[in-house]
């Protein structure tokens, strides 16, 4: 009785995972609630922490200066005072003197082993308003993108998360990959995640009251962490809060995007998911489109001597039309590319996940962006200075 059940086990997930996921993503994406009259709004500190720039920057940036919000502003942080995002940032705030911008320049200021913590806390340290967004220098933002997120924070709220997503860019094949990503994989992970309480920070964009934060020593507090924004959401979740997703994603427009860095990033979300949830290790692969459909195949031939390629094949078409669907919300409207672009990402995307898993394994140390080693992912408090975090930390 129990293979049969766990055998059925596999082809219940298959058929039930993106029927629920598609479901909460109607219920939830581009679906915003009404927002506080506009003498309720909360004011809101952005923190904005940089390093270098890249073709993108400047529009990114300048997303923020137009938000329609009453009552905001904008924290801009550098490491280094030669730092060529310090001239993208002093044009802006030329361009738009009405816009309560301020640029800091953390020099050596450090307080633990997380750079984009040392980047951050002087801003966090002067904000004037007591919520407090945090958003990596890639992400874009909407005009009404933070009344969005503001919408969100009710009175039993601590923790307002925007689901990652990526603008699309010109990039050929390397960013129409990382869309199918986000829209699809991600898109999965973060609903269901949210959906049942389990902890889905990724920290790129997030909306929180600063005052929990200084119940537990502030932000500096987990400059310790290699993933700050878990932890800041354990700690938010500790003191009785909740974590939401708000309507609209957050939506990544990096300058930079080859296929190679993003299977970079990749293989440390998986090191960092897996030091942290080690469950996942099993988990997490067994919830891919391929090796379910291996698994759900045998189990069907084993049970009932159906033909392993009909079952596969039926699988992967029922996974890939349903990620297609996903996509589409995600997206809000037709997708920015052809079907065959489309089909052609998502195969490349499914097929390698497992190889991608099991690269994350094959040694116990993260690799930023720079290229420079960091730390053993499996110890969550660093004993040393983390090189290479900056302003998007290990994202």
């Amino acid at each position: 009785m129990t293979s049969f059940t766990l055998d059925w086990a596999f082809l219940l997930q298959a058929c039930c995972i993106h029927v629920t996921k598609v479901r909460d993503i109607c219920y939830l994406m581009h679906r915003p609630v009404p927002p506080p009259d506009p003498e309720n709004l909360h004011g809101v500190s952005i923190l904005k922490p940089l390093t270098g720039v890249d073709p993108n920057l400047y529009k990114n940036l300048e997303t923020f200066f137009n938000q329609k919000y009453p009552a905001y502003e904008l924290l801009f942080s550098v490491q280094d005072e030669n730092d060529p995002a310090i001239m993208v940032v002093q044009s802006l705030i030329q361009k738009y003197p009405k816009v309560d911008a301020k640029l800091f320049i953390a020099g050596l200021r450090y307080v633990g082993p997380n750079g984009k913590i040392n980047n951050m806390v002087r801003g966090y340290e002067a904000a004037k308003y007591d919520w407090i967004v945090i958003s990596d220098s890639g992400i874009y933002m909407r005009p009404d993108t933070l009344l969005d997120m503001v919408s969100y924070m009710k009175a039993d709220v601590g923790l307002v998360l925007q689901m990652p997503y990526t603008a699309h860019r010109k990039y050929g094949f390397a960013s129409v990959y990382e869309q199918v990503y986000f829209g699809t994989f991600q898109a999965r992970n973060s609903l269901g995640a949210n959906a049942i309480g389990i902890n889905c920070s990724t920290g790129m964009s997030c909306l929180f009251r600063k005052e929990l934060l200084e119940n537990v020593g502030g932000l500096q507090a987990f400059a310790k962490y290699l993933a700050e924004d878990f932890f800041i959401c354990k700690e938010i979740v500790k003191q009785k809060y909740k974590t939401v997703l708000c309507s609209q994603p957050a939506m990544q427009n990096s300058g930079n995007c080859t296929v190679e860095h993003f299977h970079k990033r990749l293989i440390r979300w998986s090191q960092l998911r897996g030091a942290m949830l080690p469950h996942l290790i099993i988990l997490e692969p067994i919830s891919e489109c391929m090796l379910m459909g291996v698994l759900i195949s045998w189990a069907l031939d084993f049970l009932f001597n159906v033909s392993p390629m009909t079952v596969f094949l039926l699988h992967t078409l029922m996974w890939f039309l349903s990620d297609y669907c996903l996509l589409r919300i995600v997206e809000n409207g037709p997708l920015p590319f052809s079907k065959f672009e489309f089909f052609v990402a998502w195969i490349t995307r499914e097929s390698l996940a497992f190889w991608l898993s099991l690269r994350s394994h094959k040694n116990n140390e993260v690799h930023t962006d720079t290229g420079l080693t960091a730390v053993p992912p499996r110890l969550m408090t660093v004993p040393g200075p983390i090189p290479g975090l900056g302003h998007e930390g290990l994202s």
